[in-house]
């Protein structure tokens, strides 16, 4: 029989923790002050990760704990340390987006437990591959998938944790750049300022939150899960109360044990407009929802009742006992759970004046573990007659048990790892000299683009959108017949894997060797195909340590996060090439939905969104999901002086760009309308 997926439940404080150990959760995710992916979360300083381990551990349960941003390289120290304290104190297992994270952990701890965050973005069978050859345990895959794209994830041999209930993000995960662009606030970082939730439009209408999804819930498919093979089912939620985290691990148990979640009280606790089941079906039909009035009056009648789920402890671990009273010597009661044992003995017994002590009587003190994670199973005995111990005395044995037996559980449960404290080393890399002019890669979508790029004589060419699979729209830009000057963009997300090889292998027979990787998906399938690879920006490359990490893996080159300031960027110690978006549009969001279709149809499609204060979004549709795009357009061409680290910029033509205006455009001329000089000199706030 296989055995239940796990349930995983979150803890934003000890509070939580609490409440989702005594619901039943049989694992929860914690982030410590720093390093984590919900920075205004309450989290865990370093003792009180340390008392929340033990926590878990007592019950038996586990403890994850997300290291889940990215790092900059004046962090790593802080970081490994960080690292070295968790492992010290047991910690089971590391959530990680960051490869440049990954290695430092691995170096310092070269026996943690490495599971790959949704921030990674792998969405396919062969980036899961890919996690499995670098070391990963686990892969928490991209929220967006449906049950048979996860069913071919699980097949791999790579545990699969599956998002379950709680709020769904608009974009896909670690695709997301607007709070940083637009506050500072980088979701990457830790420090995502929902921007998302605020109301903007398609139409221009106030009260529309276009970017706002409901939250998801799969408990009433949760049958449809499991068969799909999810090993871990996780609760979203380190920023909820309590009373959220123990109604979602009580109606997850209830559904996985075969009886009908109710909805209704989950609705009430929270929700916006009730729940979606979000990708998993196939169907993204009425996903889109806001927190409305009577959703908050419902939640302040429920957290009463709710809070009764645990007001005591759960008790998880069956203890047997066995007394020992002899006449003339110490009174003893071993107690034994599962493989751990202890024993106590008390006092010499006397001889009863009236009632003798019988098992009946001890069993009625040493059944008293309410208090405890502990259940009393079989007591059984070797009572002398005519013999008494005091209640009070069994009473005192029986608590020096279960403290005994809690300590050893705990022992029990926590692992012990291999500490070196090393940080991987890193090249020593004189400046390099900036190459003047600094070469360009223009992404184009349109044939008339991709000629006058040509005509430029651009470093590479990389044609996005359709065009890039478009023998006619390659045969019209002249790119058949130059394929070592040309980068091929497959799509961001990939929908279908094996339709996306297929097309790869017929690229490479007509000449095309290279390839733009988003994810680690493409990267996989890239490698796969013996293609030359080329990381892209949605890569979050913001360290030395990612950046010798992807060199491994086989990049040779890649663009550095444009959340990065220059002067981060030039100071990156590495022998990987390095490059960044210099001009053109940023997309802010990667996402499955499309607002505008959602709110005013395809067929009445405005082609951007516009934000409370006016600004319009332009929305890049690629059919099978949308990015939208910065209103400002990034240009840096006539900053590129001091950019000692770069060796190519990436030109960025979403807007459509005529012959004319990418000519204009790559000689170095400003754009019409508003630019921007993106994060490359103000940056993104620091995590405090």
């Amino acid at each position: 029989m296989t055995a239940k997926p796990e349930i995983l439940a979150p803890a934003g404080s000890m509070e939580t923790l609490i409440a989702a150990l005594r619901t039943g959760a049989d694992a929860v995710y914690a982030g410590g002050k720093k390093f984590s992916a919900r920075n205004n979360a309450a989290n865990f300083s370093d003792s009180q990760l340390e008392d929340a381990v033990r926590l878990c551990h007592l019950y038996g349960a586990k403890l994850y704990l997300a290291v889940n941003t990215v790092i900059a390289d004046n962090e790593a120290e802080a970081f490994r340390d960080h690292i070295l304290h968790s492992s010290k104190i047991g910690v089971d297992g590391y959530i990680v987006q960051d490869p440049g994270a990954a290695d430092i952990i691995k170096c310092a701890v070269p026996d943690a437990v490495l599971h790959a965050s949704t921030q990674m973005s792998v969405h396919t069978a062969a980036g899961t591959e890919l996690l499995k050859k670098l070391g990963y345990s686990r892969v928490v895959p991209a929220r967006e998938l449906d049950k048979y794209t996860l069913k071919k994830i699980s097949g791999v041999g790579l545990e699969t944790e599956v998002f379950v209930h709680g709020a769904l993000c608009m974009s896909v995960s670690g695709q997301c750049y607007m709070s940083a662009m637009m506050g500072s606030r980088s979701a990457n970082r830790g420090c995502c300022g929902q921007a998302c939730r605020l109301p903007c439009s398609a139409s221009g209408k106030k009260d529309t939150a276009a970017l706002s999804l409901k939250d998801l819930s799969l408990l009433p498919v949760i049958d449809e899960l499991v068969a799909a093979g999810a090993d871990s089912l996780k609760i979203e939620g380190r920023m909820k109360r309590p009373e959220y985290v123990a109604s979602a691990v009580s109606e997850l148990k209830k559904a996985l044990g075969g009886m009908p979640p109710d909805m209704l009280l989950l609705k009430g606790i929270f929700s916006r407009s009730g729940f979606t089941d979000g990708y998993f079906t196939g169907d993204r039909s009425s996903m889109f929802g806001k927190r409305e009035k009577e959703d908050v009056t419902a939640a302040q009648e429920l957290i009463p009742k709710i809070h009764e789920l645990y007001r005591s402890e759960r008790q998880v671990h069956i203890v047997n006992f066995f007394v020992t009273v002899k006449a003339g010597q110490p009174a003893a009661v071993k107690a034994v759970c599962g493989n751990i044992s202890a024993e106590v003995t008390g006092d010499v017994p006397a001889a009863a004046k009236n009632r003798p002590t019988d098992i009946e009587a001890a069993a009625r003190q040493l059944s008293k573990l309410g208090d405890t994670v502990f259940t009393a199973g079989n007591i059984s005995g070797d009572i002398g007659d005519g013999l008494f111990i005091p209640a009070g005395k069994l009473n005192e044995m029986r608590r020096q048990l279960t403290d005994k037996l809690s300590q050893l559980m705990i022992k029990h449960n926590t692992p012990v790892y291999t500490l070196s404290g090393n940080l991987p080393e890193l090249p020593v890399i004189s400046r390099k000299s900036n190459i003047s002019p600094l070469p360009l890669r223009v992404l184009c979508f349109t044939p008339e683009q991709a000629r006058t790029a040509a005509d430029e004589n651009v470093q590479f060419i990389i044609p996005g959108g359709d065009m890039c699979f478009s023998e006619e729209k390659l045969t019209a830009a002249g790119l058949l017949d130059i394929p070592d000057k040309v980068i091929l963009s497959p799509p961001r997300f990939i929908t279908d894997e094996d339709r996306l090889i297929q097309k790869l292998i017929h690229m490479r027979s007509l000449g095309f060797s290279r390839l733009l990787c988003h994810t680690y998906d493409h990267i996989a399938v890239g490698k796969k195909l013996g293609f030359k690879l080329h990381g892209n920006f949605t890569l979050n490359l913001y360290n030395s340590y990612s950046a010798e990490k992807l060199r491994d893996i086989g990049l040779e080159d890649c663009a550095a996060s444009f959340e990065m300031k220059l002067s981060q960027i030039n100071s990156l110690r590495t022998s990987l090439p390095l490059g960044a978006a210099v001009c053109g549009r940023l997309p802010l969001m990667l996402t499955r939905n499309c607002p505008v279709k959602n709110e005013v149809g395809c067929r009445n499609c405005t082609g951007h969104i516009i934000d409370r204060t006016g600004r319009e979004l332009p929305v890049h549709c690629e059919k099978d999901y949308v990015e939208i795009l910065n209103t400002d357009t990034l240009f840096m061409l006539d900053r590129l002086s001091g950019t000692d680290n770069l060796s190519f910029g990436l030109v960025l033509l979403y807007n459509n760009e005529n012959a004319d205006e990418t000519k204009l455009l790559l000689s170095g001329k400003s754009p019409a309308g508003n630019i921007t000089r993106g994060l490359y000199y103000r940056g993104i706030q620091e995590v405090t």
